[in-house]
């Protein structure tokens, strides 16, 4: 019988979990989408890249809603269980309120295992390849942000101008300027362009117009009837170099091996990963992301503990309702915490490594509290 109990309130705790969990995470992602989708037109990216793109961003976005959805539907289903007084069939069956609050931490920790791997395989490597998404895609929309009478700076290294621009994307009297440095540039001017696809690459056609190469203050030009500019050969401000949380954990622990001159036992030192963002100016970013992966998901257990509180005192007494409203505050603020506690990270090792302790020492002191109370009501 108390497996069946057992199995019945973790089913109600996990069906308003994984309701709460989607839908949540689902109006979030429709905001991000709308918001993605204002930066790939202006970008010039092809449909098929956002959709992509925004999915890829899907995991990353339940990671951090999961914990907000743990705490409210394990503290909602418990509260109604209270309020329906179901918790006293548990008690006639022998079931006290330790075994129930072990129950639920043993539970709580492979939910705390799902979120790490979610923070550190799966977030990162979903983030990495929607940029590489980006990186490798054409400019398929190049013409899409070009507004007639307005110089357009968004591709890196290339200005653009028309003063016009038919519905069907022919350009007149259009500027472009190349930049390579700040000694070598190039300056074309044409009457008329047009937008085509050659080899599968967006080229500007140009009609009627000179070309002003500088090159260290020598001045070249000619003239022509018609040239071709390959637009594929540039890239947009969007697509910057791989950010520190797209990074997989393996190249951030290497990068704390290397310039910590440590030996971290599973990692294969034979195994070289490329790891751009490895500077000693970025260590205290690299600690933080590492923090976030492996430390924030120990939150978890805790916040399980925290909803456990609800069971303590009974729904008869005064304070009850003064109790929940406390316990309430006291998870979604620890939720608060875990997030920004990540700003007390810092680059000496000895000092991260006591920061880390912190939400095992949380979890070892609410969970004996709660068994002192148990035992002085008993």
């Amino acid at each position: 019988m108390k497996k069946i109990l057992f199995r019945k309130i973790l089913n109600d705790c996990l069906i308003f979990f994984f309701i709460s969990l989607i839908c949540s995470s689902l109006i979030v992602w429709v905001f991000q989408a709308v918001n993605f989708l204002d930066i790939m037109i202006e970008d010039g990216r092809d449909y098929a890249i956002y959709i992509n793109y925004t999915l890829l961003n899907f995991p990353k976005i339940i990671s951090k809603i999961l914990p907000f959805a743990l705490f409210f539907s394990f503290s909602y289903v418990i509260t109604k269980y209270e309020l329906n007084n179901e918790m006293i069939i548990f008690w006639n069956f022998g079931i006290n309120k330790v075994e129930l609050i072990v129950f639920f931490i043993k539970f709580s920790i492979l939910i705390m295992i799902f979120q790490l791997i979610l923070t550190t395989i799966i977030v990162p490597n979903s983030q990495n390849y929607s940029r590489f998404l980006i990186k490798s895609s054409s400019v398929d929309f190049f013409e899409s942000f070009i507004k007639p009478k307005k110089f357009n700076d968004n591709i890196r290294g290339l200005t653009i101008y028309a003063e016009e621009k038919s519905f069907d994307g022919r350009l007149k009297n259009i500027y472009l300027k190349k930049d390579n440095s700040n000694s070598k540039y190039q300056i074309t001017v044409a009457k008329t362009g047009e937008f085509k696809n050659m080899n599968k690459s967006k080229i500007l056609v140009l009609y009627d117009g000179q070309t002003i190469n500088v090159i260290n203050n020598k001045v070249t030009n000619f003239n022509f009837t018609k040239s071709d500019f390959v637009l594929s050969q540039f890239d947009t401000d969007v697509i910057i170099q791989d950010k520190i949380q797209e990074t997989s954990t393996i190249a951030h622990l290497y990068c704390i091996e290397k310039n910590y001159k440590l030996k971290i036992p599973f990692l294969n030192q034979k195994t070289k990963v490329i790891n751009p963002n490895c500077t000693v100016d970025n260590l205290r970013n690299i600690f933080q992301e590492l923090y976030k992966r492996f430390i924030v998901p120990i939150f978890i257990p805790i916040l399980i503990i925290i909803s456990l509180l609800l069971i303590l005192n009974p729904k008869e007494k005064i304070s009850y309702n003064k109790n929940k409203i406390l316990i309430f505050l006291f998870g979604f603020l620890l939720i608060i915490f875990s997030e920004s506690s990540i700003k007390f990270i810092d680059k000496n090792i000895q000092y991260n490594a006591m920061v880390s302790v912190l939400p095992i020492l949380i979890a070892l002191v609410l969970y004996s509290l709660i068994r002192i109370k148990l035992r002085v009501k008993t």
